[in-house]
């Protein structure tokens, strides 16, 4: 019910995730762009879509014991960083003023959990919305504006036990009114960004707590909000949906991109002997997951460029992400929410340095500016981003926004690669690429504990990988092998199974906590994609590690083999449709199955005991593209012996999907 809610609240904002992109200060201040003086020939008329990000503060009222949320490069406050979507339409008149009405949402970031002070209590706002009128002057290509109007949002309160675990999370509607100002620029094609600055005064509203022995909590939102946005202009009428021609000249420095992702699953009853913490619950379940991602790029000098992804994401994994070794959606994050919440995912600088000689074209795309590059070169990524966007890349099997759902089929599952709960770290990397072979390397920040949000310095991982390109009989192939280790803050299993077994009455878990200590994980993965015929690809992955010591961030697999084969609907007459079939076998090391079978728990699965099997999980799925920006997509996962486990299982878990790229 959450969920049908909170789309309904959002119904004016969903308008934007065809074309949304969330503005960067750098990129909307500074970026070139090839475009004549701006005159009195622009025109503001028209309906746009948007997005935007930003940093909020304010108060919610005396006594409410507000969460802290994460501002990333600032303070935490109630808000922390922000961002959203908004859809408007304006008008510009013969004397050039400009009126307008605009409606959004933003979102809050996620609990910054080193600060949270836990009470009986906490509130906190989960999200607020808009509808707006704006008048503006118009200077050719820049116009200020005041906006104002009527406000609302979400207030929750969690109410926490003596050990400071949440157990009840009672929310409210207030509404309100809002009033600000702001100034918006044409940048190319059909492309602004704006500033702007909201103040918003919400209702007082008391939120009773009597159920939990305590009196209501009164929440008096009244929030300070600055926002950076990009528009993208529709049409001249509010009934038009239809590009119009660009007013301006479009720029070849910078690019802006989106997406969007849908994923709906669930299973039906399944056969357990027993169930434990983390396992997956035997009656069925059902949850869904939605992301958007803005990919905002801008090409800074001669090989610089800058990236820049704001992602908002609501839902949770089956379970809460809890239950299976190879998880079954890719898209499902370890800190779900109810709520859509905004992180920016990825920062980083690229250089490259072209060594000269033959050039290959760079087309437009996420994360990639269009132009060309030497293939000989050296490239320096340093940066926040994913571990996978730069290795154990894999044609056929890597994206489970468009290919395989299961984390043992789009990753490596035995490389425990450093990420926060989302999946993203903060390091360098380093790749020298070559005709036909490319090595590249990389040292990241790893989490502080396993299943950490925080990203220390304190210890890292690294990773090599070598990547060689061939042809057999005519037909592409790649082959990348990649050894990694990881130095983090972990338990060794023996350690904690002997501390147990010569003290019977110790929980296993508790003593795991206590002999954490800097220690080493290591490993290896070997991943090859062929091409054997036109539309037709096969690809397999091979990875290792050493299994003393306890997972730090993927997932609880310490051997794991998977494969499988990706057709195109051309034989069909559906050239831009995907078929995938393939399937994994995920194994433990002896002694990281002796802790499981002691009650031990790891990230994602521990069922109190333990009748060892291989976890083996079988995907297939059909990707029907519906245009060039659309494609739906049927899933089904076998999973037999799910957590390793005999006593539980089969899983059979069916999901749909909706992803969108713009």
């Amino acid at each position: 019910m959450t969920c049908v809610r909170l789309f309904r609240v959002q119904i004016a904002a969903g308008a934007a995730l065809g074309a949304a992109a969330f503005g960067a200060p750098a990129a909307a201040a500074d970026m070139a762009v090839k475009s004549p003086a701006m005159s009195t020939i622009y025109n503001w008329t028209g309906l746009y879509v948007g997005g935007h990000i930003g940093y909020g503060d304010g108060s919610l009222g005396p006594g409410t014991n507000p969460l802290p949320l994460q501002g990333v490069f600032f303070p935490h406050t109630i808000t922390g960083g922000i961002g959203g979507f908004q859809v408007g339409y304006s008008r510009q008149f013969a004397d050039r003023f400009v009126l307008g009405v605009e409606a959004d949402a933003t979102f809050v970031s996620p609990i910054d959990q080193v600060r949270r002070t836990p009470g009986p209590f906490n509130s906190s706002i989960d999200y607020i919305g808009t509808v707006r009128g704006r008048v503006g002057y118009a200077f050719g290509g820049w116009m200020p504006y005041v906006t104002g109007g009527f406000a609302w949002g979400r207030t929750q309160v969690r109410v926490n036990d003596a050990a400071g675990e949440v157990v009840s999370e009672p929310g409210q509607y207030q509404t309100g009114w809002t009033v600000g100002a702001g100034a918006e620029f044409a940048l190319s094609g059909n492309w602004t960004a704006k500033i702007e600055y909201d103040y918003i005064d919400l209702s007082r509203r008391t939120l009773g707590l009597a159920d939990f022995g305590m009196p209501g909590v009164t929440i008096d939102p009244r929030l300070h909000l600055l926002k950076f946005g990009l528009n993208y202009q529709l049409g001249d009428s509010p009934w038009s949906g239809t590009p119009t021609k660009p007013q301006l000249p479009e720029s070849d420095n910078w690019s802006v991109h989106a997406q969007t992702t849908l994923i709906g699953q669930g299973y039906p009853a399944f056969r357990a002997a027993y169930s434990g913490t983390n396992s997956l619950p035997p009656g069925g379940q059902a949850q869904q997951t939605w992301t958007t991602t803005a990919f905002l790029g801008v090409r800074l000098w001669e090989g610089g460029e800058f990236y820049f992804n704001p992602e908002t994401a609501q839902g949770f994994g089956l379970n809460g992400t809890l239950g299976l070794a190879g998880f079954s959606n890719g898209e499902a994050q370890k800190a779900g929410a109810a709520y859509p919440r905004i992180r920016p995912q990825r920062y980083y600088l690229k250089q490259t340095f072209g060594f000269g000689g033959e050039q290959e074209d760079v087309s437009d795309g996420p994360n990639q500016v269009a132009g060309k590059r030497d293939i000989d070169r050296l490239t320096v990524i340093v940066g926040r981003f994913a571990v996978g966007d730069f290795f154990d890349g894999n044609s056929y099997a890597k994206d489970p926004r468009a290919d395989f759902m299961n984390w043992a089929m789009w990753a490596s599952a035995a490389y425990d690669f450093p990420a926060d709960l989302p999946g993203y770290t903060r390091g360098a990397v380093v790749e020298l690429n070559r005709k036909d072979w490319a090595v590249r390397a990389g040292l990241f920040q790893v989490p502080d504990a396993p299943n950490s949000d925080i990203l220390t310095f304190k210890t890292g991982g690294a990773v090599v990988e070598f990547e060689g390109r061939y042809s057999i009989f005519d037909q592409p192939g790649k082959l990348r092998v990649g050894v990694f280790g990881n130095r983090g803050n972990t338990g060794n299993y023996s350690q904690a199974l002997a501390i147990e077994a010569a003290d019977p009455s110790l929980d296993i878990n508790s003593v795991m906590h206590s002999i954490r200590k800097d220690n080493l994980k290591y490993g290896f993965y070997v991943n090859a994609e062929q091409q054997i015929a036109k539309d037709v690809g096969l690809f397999g992955r091979l990875s290792w590690n050493d299994g003393r010591n306890e997972i730090l961030s993927f997932t609880d697999v310490d051997r794991s083999l998977s494969g499988g084969v990706s057709l195109k609907g051309s034989t069909w007459g559906r050239p831009d449709d995907t078929i995938g079939i393939g399937g994994a076998i995920n194994g433990l090391s002896a002694s990281h199955r002796d802790f499981l079978a002691a009650g031990g728990l790891g990230l994602l699965i521990g069922d109190g005991a333990l009748n060892y099997r291989n976890e083996g999980i079988f995907e297939s799925y059909y990707a029907y593209s519906v245009n060039k920006h659309l494609t739906m997509t049927a899933d089904y996962q076998f999973i037999a012996n799910p957590a390793y486990n005999a006593d539980r299982g089969p899983v059979h878990i069916f999901s749909g999907r909706v992803h969108g790229e713009f």
